[in-house]
């Protein structure tokens, strides 16, 4: 390839011109919630959010003023301002104009996580957010200001060095560990570079890379109403290559994802489905997704029972073209199902059931019936599930 990629330690912190912070604005009984992104250079903002039909109000808002440049985002966590109506969108209004009297904001934006169906508390937020030092780089407390039921914070980065020695970097954070189950992107994301991104390459390239990242995953089948994915380019390092950057923008959204299904509410297992063999890439795509949010699939990973049936059922209950006679499933390695000959006998099934002792593995499923392919990525269902949504408001 003619560039390199270098893991950068601090994310959205060493992307140049970029600043963040998380303090404590009295959202949640103790932590961090209230947390910001500023850039020192107006940034192109590029967009993609929930199919959920009840959007929440951070993203009409966005959608109502047409946003495509802005230099500063302010995300609170414990209340997410949907369902609230055309309130929710004027508090945003009312908090930005606050905010706007103190900085010089170009088109501020406003993100939100938590609580469906309650006003948002403006008044903490305000006060909390005119004590932000728009100076401060910590990606760690930004991170953290976001979570909700996650258990750590999640952010990725890359330094992008071209053959001729010039460099650009892409770095991100994500917060999200249930009601995942994307349609275009899931839970928070926060993608920004100071690469000299054209808007076009960065609608194209967001819209691409999220069909095997975001789109790729699942916790629990459930889809936010305030699900977002934004993408940021001030552009202050002078440096492009389409080729590069899509590839770092790729790798930042993937481990992002792949976090996420880590942290799933409860989950100790993270499985990578890949199906093949499928008779077209979107029935692969139907069939893969069909597997992580099986119920029954889920509950067998929680328990390490390799289980090939209810792997079997999900897929023909998915609606895709298969044929018992051509399908094989396997645990890693281990065939469970061989074109019609059951391979299942007590040595393999133990070999199965090391494999899914392992914190993560791969459960392949080839169709036989043409080239189409896509790997999905899930995890277990626990007690913990349980217990953490059944307690959420309190």
């Amino acid at each position: 390839m003619p560039f390199t990629l270098s893991p950068i330690s601090h994310s959205i912190a060493e992307v140049d011109g970029f600043y963040c912070d998380g303090i404590r604005a009295g959202l949640k009984e103790d932590g961090l919630d209230l947390g910001f992104i500023y850039t020192d250079t107006p940034a192109h903002i590029a967009a993609l959010f929930t199919t959920n039909r009840f959007q929440a109000a951070p993203l009409r808002h966005f959608q109502n003023h047409s946003i495509k440049k802005t230099n500063f985002i302010l995300v609170n966590s414990k209340n997410a301002n949907a369902l609230t109506g055309a309130r929710g969108v004027a508090d945003i209004e009312e908090i930005v104009e606050a905010l706007s009297r103190k900085w010089d904001l170009l088109n501020p934006v406003m993100s939100s996580t938590g609580v469906i169906g309650l006003p948002l508390p403006k008044e903490k937020i305000i006060a909390g957010a005119l004590t932000f030092n728009l100076e401060e780089r910590d990606d760690d407390r930004f991170a953290r200001a976001i979570m909700t039921t996650d258990t750590f914070p999640k952010k990725v980065g890359f330094k992008v060095t071209l053959d001729d020695g010039s460099s650009f970097t892409v770095a991100g954070v994500a917060k999200g560990a249930g009601m995942i189950d994307p349609a275009m992107a899931t839970m928070l994301a926060f993608i920004v570079t100071d690469g000299a991104v054209p808007f076009g390459d960065m609608e194209e390239l967001l819209h691409e890379k999220v069909e095997t990242t975001f789109n790729a995953i699942s916790v629990d089948g459930d889809r936010s109403t305030n699900d977002t994915v934004f993408l940021l380019s001030n552009g202050k390092s002078g440096v492009y290559n389409r080729e590069a950057f899509a590839f770092a923008l790729e790798r930042v959204m993937h481990e992002l994802a792949l976090l996420i299904v880590k942290d799933g509410e409860g989950a100790q297992k993270v499985v990578a489905f890949e199906v093949r063999g499928a008779k077209s890439r979107e029935e692969a795509k139907r069939a893969a997704k069909a597997l992580t949010n099986s119920l029954l699939v889920k509950t067998a990973l929680f328990g390490e029972d390799p289980n090939w049936g209810r792997i079997a059922a999900t897929i023909g209950a998915s609606g895709v073209e298969c044929d018992e006679e051509r399908l094989l499933i396997a645990f890693g390695d281990v065939v469970v199902y061989n074109r019609g000959e059951i391979t299942f006998d007590p040595a393999t099934e133990e070999r199965a059931h090391k494999v899914m002792e392992r914190s993560e593995f791969r459960i392949l499923c080839d169709l036989g019936m043409g080239e189409g392919s896509f790997t999905a990525y899930g995890c277990d269902l626990g007690y913990d599930y349980i217990k953490i949504n059944a307690e959420y408001r309190t």
